[in-house]
């Protein structure tokens, strides 16, 4: 079972490498990436649920210590991201994100004008 689980995510890592955006896929690529995106999702998920579990686990433990913002940053670093491999993932369209929580600069909101109740 284990060593179908390596040949099953090493499938999945050359589709996702070999994989070139395409404009339109015929229907036998759909049913593929379909296919691949199934298979590559029950190979994912358990891995990503125990990472999620043991991030809600760790952000318990690091409340009295650390505060409730850190706390939160840790439980959504470990249970943010993404969760499912997509057709869009294997054609290379979408990116994994496996550890939540973190916005690059490019994909981070213009941050918010503070204004003051007392200024208006």
């Amino acid at each position: 079972m284990r060593q179908a689980a390596i040949v099953a995510l090493a499938a999945s890592l050359a589709v996702v490498g070999s994989a070139a955006p395409v404009a339109a896929d015929s229907a036998a690529q759909d049913v593929a990436y379909g296919a691949g995106s199934v298979l590559g999702t029950a190979v994912y998920a358990p891995f990503k649920a125990t990472f999620c579990i043991l991030g809600g686990i760790t952000s318990g433990f690091a409340f009295p210590f650390a505060g409730a913002d850190t706390a939160g940053r840790v439980a959504t670093a470990g249970c943010g991201g993404t969760w499912a491999i997509t057709p869009a993932v294997l054609k290379g369209q979408e990116h994994v994100k496996f550890v939540g929580g973190q916005q690059s600069a490019q994909q981070a909101p213009p941050a918010p004008h503070a204004q003051s109740s007392a200024a208006k």
